[in-house]
């Protein structure tokens, strides 16, 4: 497969999105939002495409899929990857791969998550990548901003 024409040039720093939140309530909470596949479908994906499918075997080595669909039922997408590690409640690592149109994954990134307590509230660092392009770099930002507006939302019910 090609490279795409600015790969050869971009840094893995320019191509990894880090992402720090802090939440409101303890870490278990937060750690049981990311892990639990029934809390996580109510906040999965950005406001515009949320998730309306989740499934995941939480554990080193087992599998996640995931797919997301269009606010306006205008399309479906559809990802998924692999834990490995799991760290309950301070860590989780797992790859992440979009379908593409013929059905295979697409490139994979790494996500790893790691939660702080900091007395009652959490904090969250997201670090997904590298990723092929600046550019996906870039649009993941603004999902994950998304989801993570989502998932703040969710934590304070």
């Amino acid at each position: 497969m090609a490279a795409s024409a600015n790969s050869a040039v971009l840094d893995a720093d320019d191509r990894t999105l880090t992402i720090v939140r802090v939440f409101n309530v303890p870490r278990e909470l937060v750690y049981a939002a990311w892990t639990n596949p029934l809390r996580a479908l109510v906040w999965m994906g950005p406001r515009h495409c949320p998730a309306f499918h989740l499934e995941g075997d939480v554990k080193v080595g087992g599998k996640w899929r995931m797919g997301l669909r269009g606010a306006d039922d205008s399309r479906e997408l559809w990802q998924g990857g692999t834990y490995l590690e799991v760290s309950p409640p301070e860590r989780l690592v797992f790859t992440m791969a979009w379908d593409q149109e013929d059905g295979t994954p697409g490139p994979e990134t790494v996500i790893t998550l790691t939660f702080k307590a900091i007395g009652g509230k959490t904090r969250l660092t997201f670090q997904q990548g590298a990723f092929n392009t600046v550019a996906n770099c870039n649009g993941h930002r603004e999902g994950w901003t998304s989801s993570f507006d989502r998932l703040e939302d969710f934590l304070r019910k």
